[in-house]
Formats: structure tokens, C-alpha cells, sequence
């Protein structure tokens, strides 16, 4: 801990090429590059970035938007699965840690998907699966929760990194779990949110979120929102004025990276496609925490006691499982390592 990471962040917004998650990959893999090339550590993709967010559930009522989640389903990506194979190639290629949302297929069952980050290492490895554990207001329609099993802080060469997507960093128990397993970098993703209440301002909403638990943490967040593109817009709206001028509402996205005083370390990006870099030096965590260290000095842990049942949640238990009286649910997926083949390109090991 005497020499704490210093890197350089960047966040991406950017909207996806809408339910299409191939040429979504092709399009995370070219920006992945260019920030790289522009000497970024780590870096950061909005909440299911592959391939869409269901906008549907929002202006439609549930017998309309039936057809989209149907739709959303057939675009949602497998784990393992080749998608996925192809966002750690890129991670190794360009030695970046990466973070992500896709939208995942439940194994089990065509009615079950997860709004996922993936957390994936500079080597390719897929540090982390997380499924947001509660869909927020109508994305209850699309989204089946996750479990506590994915709540971790993942060992990074950019430090000790967590995350969490969108409306789940206003659960101050779920931050408080990553900041208590010793998270200094904080990954934030959203997905722009015209469709909100009109008195809503999503920018300042994620404005006042990451400000907060970078101030209450003492750490650095990196906040990474997506777009709503022209494409989205004319899939959605279609004809309808109204509609159409809801979607292209101001002030729907914000990305950018915050220190640990909760301030901007630069100028956040609003609605704007792009990527926000900034320099992160892990050191400047040290002196806030002697003020406020809330996992650390400053709480009473005579007082306050928080619990998380980590156990993964599986929907059936058999009788045969010798260890049925206290079922443990399998361990969380783990994909294989990836490797070179003499084409370059990459493969799974044996």
C-alpha cells in the first residue's frame, strides 16, 4: 500500500447500436481502443451497453412492449458466450481493465434476464458478474433481480475497483458493502433517461450520486452513461412527435470522473457522445479518510451491524444434494482463460 496505483480513467458515453449486439461488441471494442491509445487503465461502459436499455416499458403499457422484451431477449448475450469472449480478447489486447453492462440470459429460463455489469481484467479475465439486485420502477417489466453473491470488490491493477449500475447507487447499504470490502475506485454505470418524470433532471441526478459516494467513501468514481441515438429514437418513436421530442430531451445523460472530496476531477460530459479522461492517483484517498473513514474510525460497529447474505440463490434445491439441509447454490461463473492461437486471435484453453 506504500505506492498506490496511479493511472489514467476514462469513461465512455456513447449509445449502442440498439439490440444488435454484435456490431455493439465491434463498437465497445473500437472505443475500448481508442482510449487506450490515449493511455487509459481502466475504462468504463454504461449499464447494458450491450445492446440496449428497454425504453419500451416506459411509453408503452406491458401488452405493447411484449414484442420488444422479446426483441431484447434474442439481442441479450450468453454466459459463457461468444460476446463476452470477444470484450476479454480486447481487454488482453489493449491491457485495460474493463467494465461493462450487458443484458444477460437467465440459463434456466426465456423469461429471465439480468441487467449485468461484467468486470473483466487486463489479462482477459472475468473478475466479476454482476447482477443488479433490484430493477428500478418499470424496468421491474424486463429485469428478474440478482443475489448478494456478486456484491464484491474486485483486486485490479488500478486498485481495489466495485460496481454498480445506475438507481443501485442510491442503495447506501449496497455502497456501504463495496466501501467496507475496501473499494477505492468506484465504477457507476446508467443508461440516459429522457423518459423520466419532467421535473427529473437525470444529469444532476448522477451528478448528486457520485458526488455522494465519493465524498462518503473517500474514493474515486468513474461515471459512465449512454446516449440515445437517432436509430433509438426512430425505433421507439417513430412518428409520434411527442414522443420523439421526449426522447431527445436535454440533460438525460452525464459522465465524467469524481475525486475523493466529491468534486469533478474534469469537466463531466452532458448528452454528448465521447469519452472523459482523467488522472487518478489513489494517494489522494489517504487524508480524506482521517476526517470521515465510515468503514474505518468514524462508525460504531457496537452500534451498527450490516448483514449480506452473499449465498448465489438457485430457483430449485434437490433432495439428492448431500448438502440439501443447508443448500449452497453453484459457484459463481467463472470462464475459462483466454489464449493466443498461432493466427493471433484467441481461444479458450482446453
Amino acid at each position: 500500500m506504500e505506492n498506490l496505483p496511479r493511472f489514467t480513467a476514462a469513461a465512455v458515453q456513447a449509445a449502442p447500436v440498439y439490440l444488435d449486439p454484435g456490431a455493439t461488441v465491434d463498437k465497445a471494442v473500437a472505443l475500448l481502443a481508442e482510449a487506450a491509445a490515449n493511455g487509459a487503465s481502466l475504462v468504463v461502459f454504461p449499464e447494458v451497453f450491450v445492446a440496449g436499455y428497454p425504453y419500451w416499458n416506459w411509453t408503452m403499457n406491458p401488452v405493447q412492449g411484449s414484442p420488444w422484451f422479446e426483441r431484447l431477449y434474442r439481442a441479450s448475450v450468453d454466459l459463457p458466450g461468444p460476446h463476452v469472449d470477444a470484450l476479454r480478447a480486447a481487454a488482453r489486447q489493449y491491457g485495460v481493465v474493463l467494465v461493462i453492462g450487458v443484458n444477460e440470459r437467465g440459463p434456466h429460463s426465456l423469461g429471465v434476464l439480468h441487467n449485468t455489469l461484467l468486470t473483466i481484467g487486463p489479462d482477459g479475465e472475468l473478475l466479476g458478474v454482476h447482477r443488479k439486485l433490484v430493477p428500478t420502477w418499470a424496468e421491474k417489466l424486463t429485469w428478474t433481480g440478482g443475489d448478494g453473491s456478486s456484491l464484491k470488490v474486485h483486486s485490479t491493477p488500478v486498485g481495489p475497483l466495485g460496481a454498480l449500475a445506475c438507481g443501485e447507487n442510491t442503495n447506501t447499504l449496497a455502497r456501504f458493502a463495496l466501501l467496507a470490502q475496501g473499494e477505492l475506485v468506484h465504477a457507476s454505470c446508467y443508461i440516459s433517461l429522457p423518459v423520466a418524470p419532467a421535473d427529473y433532471d437525470m444529469a444532476d441526478a448522477i451528478a448528486v450520486r457520485t458526488a455522494a459516494h465519493s465524498f462518503e467513501g473517500k474514493v474515486f468514481s468513474v461515471v459512465s452513461c449512454s446516449t440515445v441515438s437517432p436509430e433509438i429514437v426512430d425505433a421507439l418513436a417513430g412518428e409520434d412527435e411527442e414522443l420523439r421530442a421526449q426522447f431527445t430531451r436535454p440533460r438525460s445523460a452525464l459522465s465524467g470522473i469524481f475525486g475523493p472530496d466529491g468534486r469533478p476531477v474534469t469537466e463531466p460530459l452532458i448528452d454528448d457522445e465521447g469519452i472523459v479522461y482523467a488522472e487518478i492517483d489513489l494517494g489522494r484517498c489517504i487524508q480524506p479518510k482521517q476526517m470521515h473513514d465510515i468503514v474505518g474510525h468514524y462508525n460504531r460497529f457496537d452500534v451498527f451491524q450490516l448483514h449480506v447474505d452473499n449465498r448465489p440463490r438457485t430457483p430449485v434445491t434437490f433432495a439428492t444434494d448431500p448438502a440439501h439441509a443447508t443448500p449452497p447454490a453453484p459457484a459463481p461463473f467463472t470462464a475459462p482463460p483466454l489464449t493466443a492461437d498461432s493466427t493471433g486471435g484467441t481461444k479458450e484453453e482446453a
